[in-house]
This record gives C-alpha cells, sequence and structure tokens, in this order.
C-alpha cells in the first residue's frame, strides 16, 4: 500500500501542533464508499516500560468481515504523551504497517479521533493524509466537544458539537443498552457515511470489528515481546 508524508517525525511538540494546522486542512470531509470489498482496521499498543508501540492493521473482507491479511509492525516510541498529540506516537509505526499490506483496502477505521479534535486534525485524519484512502476515526471516548446522549437502542445516533456550535463526529449507539462511540471522518468520507459504515462493521460488540481485531492483535504482539 503506498504512503507519503508531508512532514518528519523528528519534531518538537511545537512543531507537531504547526503540522496539525496544515494537516486540517488537507482533510476531505465528503464521499461515499457504497460498495467496499475490502475494510481495515488499526490500533496499536504501547509498552512503557521499554518504550516500544506495536502497531496492527487487519485487513478484512466485507460484509463477512473474515480477515484477509494482518500486519504487525514493532518500533521505539520517541514522542512524548501529550493530549492532543497522539498521532505522533502511533502514526508513524502504524504508517510501517500500512505500507507492508499486499491489499489496499476501501476504507479504514482507525481507533482514534479523525476530525472530533481540538485542531480537527487526530490521528484518522493523519493516517487518511498519508494514505490517501477514505478513513474513518471511531474512539472509545471523547476527546473534546459536547453531546446528547442519544437513544439507548443500537444505531441511535447524537451530534458531537464543537463549542461554535459546529458538527465535528457523531456519538453512534453501536449495541442495545451500551456505551456509544465517538465517530468522525478522518478523509475522504463523509460523517453519514462513516457512521452508516461503522453500523455496518458491527459484529455485536461494541467496537467495529476491524479495530476490534486490530486491537487484540496489537495487545497479543506486546504480551508476546515481554520476556
Amino acid at each position: 500500500m503506498n504512503v507519503s508524508l508531508f512532514h518528519p517525525w523528528n519534531v518538537t511538540p511545537q512543531e507537531a501542533v504547526q503540522i496539525q494546522e496544515q494537516l486540517r486542512r488537507k482533510v476531505l470531509s465528503r464521499g461515499r464508499v457504497p460498495r467496499p470489498a475490502l475494510v481495515a482496521g488499526a490500533d496499536a499498543a504501547f509498552d512503557l516500560e521499554s518504550r516500544l508501540v506495536f502497531a496492527a492493521v487487519v485487513v478484512l473482507s466485507f460484509p463477512d468481515l473474515e480477515r484477509v491479511e494482518t500486519v504487525i509492525h514493532r518500533d521505539r516510541c520517541t514522542f512524548p504523551y501529550i493530549p492532543g498529540l497522539l498521532s505522533f506516537r502511533e502514526s508513524p509505526a502504524l504508517l510501517h504497517a500500512f505500507a507492508r499490506l499486499r491489499h489496499d483496502p476501501d476504507v479504514i477505521f482507525i481507533d482514534g479521533h479523525g476530525l472530533s479534535h481540538p485542531r480537527s486534525a487526530g490521528i484518522a485524519c493523519h493516517i487518511g493524509i498519508s494514505v490517501d484512502r477514505p478513513v474513518i476515526g471511531c474512539a472509545k471516548s471523547k476527546l473534546t466537544g459536547e453531546f446528547r446522549e442519544p437513544g439507548l437502542a443500537r444505531g441511535a445516533t447524537s451530534m458531537l458539537y464543537d463549542p461554535q456550535g459546529k458538527v465535528m463526529g457523531a456519538v453512534v449507539r453501536t449495541r442495545d443498552r451500551v456505551k456509544p462511540v465517538f465517530v468522525s471522518v478522518g478523509h475522504k468520507i463523509s460523517l453519514a457515511e462513516a457512521v452508516r459504515l461503522t453500523l455496518a462493521c458491527g459484529r455485536g460488540y461494541r467496537i467495529p470489528e476491524p479495530t476490534r481485531q486490530a486491537d487484540l492483535l496489537a495487545e497479543r504482539a506486546k504480551k508476546e515481546n515481554r520476556p
């Protein structure tokens, strides 16, 4: 899979913020993926003792969600933990994993935020610009914004708003009476399409199947690395 970067990774936190300001201007918040054949999920796990990050990418067939390909990349994490700059800790390893894919997914799910970010430039946007594919951010917790709790039934949705009242994402109930997830645009997809595909990629769990499998794979790689 082709990956292109428009900046170096060896940057200061101040430079990282400036990169995000550039990044958000590149994001396309429209587009559909009407008949995807392959969907991918990506997530990373950190080992704080060794300062290693384990990035996992899983490609599944759609709509049956059967595993087609997996890639794991291990790398050393050099960027500090700073809220809002998660992408600079995870993206280098994740993009190395994407570069090793033999299959080109039609849409990618990232365990993290896209436009639902203080600078509208979360990790899903960073990955989306770098791989030039439709990317969806699907996070387990809110990073910023305000919302009303959606209904309790699966599929219930409410909007996530920034302080100026602009829609920055959606709060989606993926299981009856289970905490919702936070869905946002990463790149080359509309919010409505991102919500539709998030629900279509569910298998009875709170988290969409692509990122659920990527999470399990990354955590397993981290555990297997320990003595």
